[in-house]
């Protein structure tokens, strides 16, 4: 893991792989760091160069007061520049797909493809959610702890345990920033303008961010594919890994055919 400087300051992230093939950009969640993409790393990087960002506050990457989903964006579009990738494939999870509809709303030239997982345009419970996170964010690990039930299906105590750990380790006053970037959005004139091709993936197990609104943004997004994995809760990519990567196998599969 390293940190790059940018032209919107410090960014930390991680990359593996390598060729030239179209890169794959990995955005995490609220409560989680770059760490969380590791097994989307490993195979994703036999193909390609994958990477995984931390937003300002987060990680490595240096702290904005005040930052928003659209300063998110922006660091991962400055981080991208200093990387020299033009453009790529982008997959974000929960407040990484809100930022990855974001990014796509400023920059939609640097977006191969969408993959939007356990996500939303807008939440109909976002205030409450919000509300209860600001609430809880002085105990960031006691937070982790009660919400690990909800976050994952898996009980294999070390990737549980791996997930309390990077949410415990979050600067609280980052935390509320991205709890406001992420409950707080209202992106559906967003969603419905997206013009490149879009993965979306939810857990059909998935509480925090239901089935129903991957649904909504499934008929907000023309021409996206919605894909559904059985077992699997919130943290889908850490749930069912193998299911997970093979969605967006077959979907870069078919992108990529279709560029070319």
């Amino acid at each position: 893991m390293a940190a790059i400087e940018t032209s919107r300051g410090q960014v930390g992230f991680v990359e593996q792989g390598g060729g030239g093939r179209t890169p794959i950009i990995f955005l995490h969640g609220v409560g989680s760091d770059k760490s969380v993409w590791r097994p989307q790393l490993e195979h994703f990087a036999r193909s390609r160069r994958a990477l995984a960002f931390d937003y300002p506050g987060y990680g490595e990457s240096a702290f904005v007061e005040g930052a928003t989903r659209d300063d998110f964006a922006a660091a991962i579009l400055a981080a991208m520049d200093a990387l020299g990738i033009g453009k790529a494939h982008i997959c974000g999870l929960s407040l990484g797909g809100v930022v990855a509809i974001a990014l796509n709303a400023a920059a939609p030239d640097r977006c191969a493809s969408l993959i939007i997982a356990d996500s939303f345009a807008a939440h109909p419970d976002g205030q409450a959610i919000y509300d209860r996170s600001i609430a809880a964010s002085n105990d960031i690990r006691g937070l982790a702890e009660a919400r690990i039930g909800a976050l994952m299906a898996s009980e294999e105590p070390d990737v549980r345990s791996e997930v309390i750990e990077t949410m415990a380790r979050i600067d609280p006053a980052a935390y509320r920033i991205g709890a406001d970037a992420v409950w707080l959005a209202d992106q559906r004139v967003r969603a419905a303008a997206i013009a490149v091709p879009t993965l979306i993936i939810v857990g059909d197990q998935d509480a925090i961010t239901p089935p129903a609104l991957s649904e909504e943004l499934h008929v907000l997004i023309p021409g996206s594919r919605l894909e559904v994995i059985a077992g699997a809760s919130h943290l889908a990519n850490l749930d069912r890994v193998g299911e997970f990567n093979a969605a967006i196998d077959d979907f870069l599969s078919a992108v990529e055919v279709e560029a070319y």
